[in-house]
């Protein structure tokens, strides 16, 4: 079995800001040279995830629109007063955790295994622009 890592790196603006990272990814894949396997893209960090969806902007919008909804910025949560108020980006944290830091993907003839309609999205729930860095690692042959 080989594998290959790739380093993806985003300047973002925070606040639940999406990014279509498939183009990367896909071109770690074809720079890899593997055929078939498995690709683990992963978020190295715990305000941000990694998910796949539909990219386009209407979903965008309800992506915001629902993490705003079930963790709303104004919340009242106890990480924030951990911090002495300093950080108030408890909303971030938990939302990042309700998606998660990484996705698996297959790896099949050279291509990610995704639907029509599916692309890999990074999504940054940070209350502040950051510089975001996203692995990629394949294994296969």
């Amino acid at each position: 079995m080989d594998t290959f890592s790739h380093t993806i790196r985003l300047s973002t603006g925070g606040n639940t800001d999406v990014f279509d990272i498939t183009p990367f990814v896909r071109d770690a894949l074809e720079s890899s040279g593997l055929s078939d396997g498995i690709a683990v893209v992963s978020t190295v960090g715990s305000t941000s995830a990694i998910t796949t969806c539909e990219y386009e902007p209407g979903l965008e919008k309800d992506l915001k629109d629902i993490f705003e909804k079930l963790v709303p910025r104004g919340g009242k949560y106890a990480h924030n007063s951990s911090w002495g108020g300093s950080d108030g980006n408890a909303h971030s944290h938990l939302r990042a955790s309700l998606v998660g830091p990484s996705v698996t993907l297959i790896v099949e003839n050279g291509r990610l295994l995704l639907g029509t309609w599916q692309q890999i999205i990074f999504i940054d729930f940070d209350n502040r622009p950051r510089e975001r860095t996203i692995r990629v690692k394949l294994l296969g042959s």
